[in-house]
């Protein structure tokens, strides 16, 4: 009777040191599992935040942009700078940027930020524009894989 109780004593320590051991290599998948999603969320913010650098860069080559006269566009100089501008915007493409549509929409707070109200008199030399609806487009806004990266400044229409 004493080898079979010693039998017994073992297969129940073997039992604890497996559940054990299985319970601790679950813990260390999901460890795994949760270490690698903290990873994978500071990647994204840090792309984030890159992205949104590399817009401001981009807000200025645009308003550049616009401050080229019609007669200078044919300017080697010019179509260099035209160029370049042409290729950021195809970077940012390929990163899953995409502009948010402004101008004859109607306003949305998830995706725009109201920086003025406008009249929608048209006597104002417009035409008339329905309340609610944006103007003008201030600032670009962009999304990114679906979601927003930086809202539209925009100025809506009372």
């Amino acid at each position: 009777m004493g080898k079979a109780v010693e039998i017994e004593k073992i297969k129940k320590e073997h039992d604890e040191y497996l559940d054990g051991w299985k319970r601790a290599k679950a813990d260390f998948l999901n460890y795994k599992k949760e270490e690698n999603e903290r990873l994978q969320a500071v990647a994204e913010y840090a792309r984030r935040e890159l992205l949104r650098k590399i817009l401001r860069i981009l807000d200025n080559l645009a308003r550049a942009e616009r401050e080229i006269a019609e007669e200078q566009k044919d300017d080697k100089f010019v179509k260099g700078f035209l160029q370049i501008v042409s290729q950021w915007r195809e970077f940012l493409k390929s990163e899953g940027i995409e502009e948010i549509e402004t101008v004859g929409t109607p306003f949305n707070p998830e995706l725009h930020e109201a920086v003025e109200e406008v009249a929608g008199d048209p006597s104002t030399g417009s035409e008339q524009r329905e309340s609610g609806m944006v103007a003008e487009e201030v600032e670009k806004g962009y999304m990114v894989q679906g979601r927003l990266l930086r809202p539209a400044k925009v100025k809506v229409v009372k």
